[in-house]
């Protein structure tokens, strides 16, 4: 039998501790969002800290995820994290993600997998507008913004041209685009496992899969053009680690700049994610990539402008769009603090946890980009709502400290810290509460 120090003795504490100061942050939050709602404040939504209104809706299908959840955190009580093969737990793990997220879209029904996309503030109302001609589309992107659906104009036109592909091979039923774009959100989750293996030894990964599966956040991956962003930036992470193994080819830095690229294209905050690849070269002292990763990432930005499409004009088109549509209706110094109360929501309190731990994970350099994203979406005023998507490409890496171990391991020691079950469990409570009293465009 192993031998317990004081520290993984005092487990069960911390995560009890854990958990009370992350619902007195989030129950305070609550209350100054109340209390600016009814002063009048300049909140500019009545569902705030979110941009969606409050209901509650408790049918059937509500039944769905509880079971779920329920499932997941039995079979990870039983063991399948360290009795699987590598190969089977990833598998196992994405079908959990994918079961996890629809049962959570599932609470409004069939019409939960349709109504996300088909929302008039969505990019599917704007592929008529690309029709035969996807090059005159993008060359004249940022000139005709304005007449496009929220999500178009602040966003690149990658989003809408991915929607064009579909129809183009006759998938454009809204239900059957919202179970495929949850399907392939979901595929991040086998992607940061195999970064975080690699960063981190094994034994956190397996121990962080439980923790990504029934995620809050999976309540906006469902049904979410952006969970495909989140796959992409997953997926160029996951390129640049394995670049910077031993003996490992440059072909995957080059595979991680042409998704950094890509991710670039679908998303204007994700190229934030590019300082964790360039903190990942650094640390293992393989610096030279970030030139392979760096000239790759060029050319599908490239290729955009060569259509017609610059880059920085459209960030600059986004950005004058929402300070004139947002700015008056919503305080900055307000939402910077509501924004926070979203990030907790949404990575429920395990993201207490990984605090905590930053000094203790070799995954640091995950957190370098992610974090960097959200200090400066707050403090340049650009994020007043709708971080609850606009993060979720940041959301996992921030979840990765919270199976570092106690103390650091000697050498490349395999060690991780457990499963937090306890707040994995509430965690996926707190998505179940969120689904069932907030309803979103999105």
């Amino acid at each position: 039998m192993p031998v317990l120090d004081d520290a993984e003795k005092a487990e069960p504490r911390s995560q009890t501790s854990d958990l009370a100061v992350w619902s007195g942050l989030v129950l305070a939050g609550l209350a100054l969002t109340a209390v600016a709602v009814a002063v009048g404040a300049r909140v500019g939504s009545s569902g705030a800290p979110f941009t969606g209104a409050y209901r509650f809706k408790l049918e059937v299908g509500t039944l769905l995820a509880p079971a779920v959840a329920v499932t997941v955190l039995a079979a990870v009580r039983a063991g399948v994290l360290d009795r699987l093969r590598w190969p089977v737990l990833l598998a196992a793990s994405y079908v959990a993600a994918v079961w996890w997220a629809l049962s959570l879209a599932l609470v409004d029904g069939v019409n939960g997998l349709a109504s996300p996309v088909d929302s008039p503030q969505e990019y599917l109302h704007d592929v008529p507008a690309v029709g035969s001609d996807p090059a005159g589309f993008v060359s004249g992107f940022v000139a005709h913004s304005d007449g496009y659906s929220i999500a178009t104009r602040t966003h690149p036109p990658a989003p809408v041209l991915l929607l064009w592909l579909f129809d183009r091979l006759g998938i454009d039923q809204p239900q059957t685009l919202g179970v495929l774009m949850t399907l392939l959100g979901c595929a991040y989750l086998p992607l940061v496992a195999i970064a975080v293996r690699s960063l981190c030894h094994e034994p956190a990964a397996r121990h962080l899969l439980p923790v990504l599966v029934l995620a809050p956040y999976a309540v906006w991956l469902a049904v979410s053009m952006d969970a495909v962003t989140l796959l992409i930036a997953a997926g160029f992470i996951c390129c640049g680690v394995l670049a910077s193994e031993r003996d490992r080819s440059w072909g995957w830095a080059v595979a991680c700049g042409l998704l950094l690229g890509t991710a670039a294209l679908f998303n204007y905050a994700v190229v934030w994610l590019a300082v964790s690849v360039i903190a990942i070269y650094f640390a293992r002292r393989r610096p030279l990539l970030n030139v392979f990763t760096g000239a790759a990432a060029l050319l599908p930005l490239a290729l955009f402008a060569a259509w017609g499409f610059a880059w920085p004009a459209g960030l600059s088109a986004a950005q004058t769009d929402f300070s004139l549509r947002v700015g008056p209706e919503r305080s900055w110094l307000l939402w910077a603090v509501l924004d926070l109360v979203v990030l907790l929501l949404a990575c429920g309190p395990a993201l207490l946890r990984a605090m905590r731990r930053v000094r203790l994970t070799p995954g640091w350099p995950f957190l370098v980009g992610a974090g960097l994203a959200v200090v400066f979406a707050i403090g340049s005023g650009l994020s007043r709502g709708e971080v609850e998507r606009a993060w979720l490409p940041f959301f996992p890496w921030l979840l990765v400290p919270a199976v570092a171990p106690w103390r650091r391991p000697q050498g490349d020691e395999p060690h991780a810290g457990p499963t937090p079950h306890l707040l994995v469990a509430v965690g996926a409570v707190s998505a179940i509460v969120l689904e069932a009293v907030l309803r979103t465009a999105w």
